[in-house]
């Protein structure tokens, strides 16, 4: 599989509370363009729904976000997620992503951070929560004395503002939710899911 962060310049960041939706949801994003979809296993049906895309969506990329123990990275691998993201990590839970055989970003918020992982021979993350630690200016200033590392920022970001990210050499996507209003998934209205994933791929 190619590097997680060269699959889409969005990577939508979705929380299922139905599992029932995650088959017409993962079909209407894959449809606007942005194949690689994050499941954060933050919900009781999301291990439900990673199953339910990766069986009946096979074209869509599904990854399992929010991992946060050795358990929930064997939970995820095991329904079929086919990389890992990570709010932040420990030498624990990164030795169980790296065990895991799948692309993982584990999640980072400051320098050291990023040269402890460097260090561990680890070059592709998440850079979380984007606009609270620090947005562009941060990412700037990390761009000069790391260049080696490489972010999917995550945290924040909007239609607005993730051009400004993508714009950096050293970002290869972004996360995010606004494709996914609220209002649209209680109204389960995919067309318009699929439109604004179309407005989300057309970023660069």
């Amino acid at each position: 599989m190619p590097s997680v962060l060269d699959l889409a310049p969005v990577v939508p960041v979705v929380v299922v509370e139905d599992a029932a939706d995650a088959v017409p949801l993962a079909r209407a994003l894959l449809a606007g363009g942005l194949p690689a979809i994050e499941v954060t296993l933050r919900t009781p049906a999301a291990l439900d729904a990673i199953r339910a895309i990766t069986c009946e969506v096979p074209d869509a990329i599904v990854g399992a976000g929010t991992v946060v123990s050795p358990d929930g990275v064997d939970a995820a691998v095991t329904a079929g997620a086919r990389f890992l993201v990570s709010p932040g990590w420990t030498d624990r839970l990164l030795d169980a992503m790296q065990q895991s055989g799948v692309p993982f970003l584990p999640g980072v918020s400051t320098t050291s951070e990023v040269v402890a992982l460097l260090e561990r021979g680890l070059s592709e993350l998440k850079f979380f929560p984007a606009e609270a630690a620090g947005g562009t200016a941060y990412l700037k200033s990390l761009a000069g004395p790391l260049p080696q590392a490489r972010f999917c920022a995550t945290g924040g970001i909007s239609l607005t503002s993730a051009p400004s990210y993508l714009a950096l050499p050293n970002v290869g996507c972004v996360g995010g939710t606004w494709m996914l209003p609220a209002d649209a998934l209680a109204s389960r209205d995919w067309a318009r899911v699929e439109t604004l994933a179309r407005e989300a791929a057309a970023l660069s």
